[in-house]
């Protein structure tokens, strides 16, 4: 069994192998093989020179945002995101890694059951934290064994207000005790230096800016102190598009 330190092992030294090309989003996503002891792992590579420049985000920069998703999940304790690496060499050039996860592309949150729209309180709340700009319905994927998993995190991090998802589906609710309690840890964590070793802090450098990692400190320290699901705002676009 491949665990997710071993994902993580393989996906950042193994070799690459470009298998086929997804090609309904935006930017140049490939599907890979990426070599191992135990067997080829299927992965998602998106190489830095194929994204198309946004005006409102750094030029060259959605690869790593897609890595700083995965940490600050497995930060949390939370373990929505595949294991997600940032390889500085690839098939392509630089980009985000992702080990693939298998799914059925044609059950996404608009025909959810209800069990599985009751799941999502996490997903809300990690889109809120990470200030998601793109939470279409196919990026919440369930696997073989029913798990949630998140994906496509390019467009999240930003300073300023950006969120756009399709899941309001809590508005006004408290906020479970066991995910602000997480959340407030999460935020105590950003608060020391980014110089001890293995620090939350110490790691996002690497993907973020000093002022994102701020404000991402101050999206955490809001929701704990609102602790509830906020309503869309009247004054900006709530949604993604397209919503699929």
């Amino acid at each position: 069994m491949v665990t997710s330190t071993d994902s993580l092992d393989i996906l950042q030294r193994g070799k690459i192998t470009v298998r086929g090309e997804f090609v309904w989003g935006s930017n140049y996503t490939f599907l890979v093989e990426v070599e191992s002891e135990g067997g080829p792992l299927q992965a998602v590579y998106k190489p830095t020179r194929g994204e198309r420049p946004l005006w409102d985000f750094p030029v060259a920069s959605l690869a790593k945002r897609e890595a700083a998703a995965y940490w600050v999940s497995q930060s949390l304790g939370w373990d929505l995101v595949p294991p997600t690496v940032y390889r500085t060499k690839g098939p392509v050039g630089a980009g985000s890694l992702q080990l693939y996860i298998e799914h059925d592309p044609e059950y996404h949150y608009f025909n959810f059951k209800v069990e599985d729209r009751q799941r999502l309180r996490p997903v809300v709340l990690f889109d809120l934290l990470i200030n998601n700009a793109d939470r279409k319905g196919s990026h919440i994927l369930v696997d073989a064994d029913r798990r949630l998993w998140l994906i496509d995190h390019g467009v999240c991090f930003h300073i300023e207000e950006k969120l756009r998802t399709v899941i309001w589906d809590f508005v006004g609710e408290p906020i479970p005790n066991t995910l602000l309690a997480d959340l407030d840890l999460f935020s105590q964590k950003l608060l020391v230096s980014s110089a001890v070793p293995d620090n939350i802090n110490h790691n996002l450098v690497r993907w973020l800016s000093q002022g994102e990692i701020r404000a991402l400190a101050r999206r955490a320290r809001d929701l704990v102190e609102e602790g509830c699901y906020p309503a869309p705002k009247p004054n900006r676009r709530p949604y993604p598009w397209p919503a699929i």
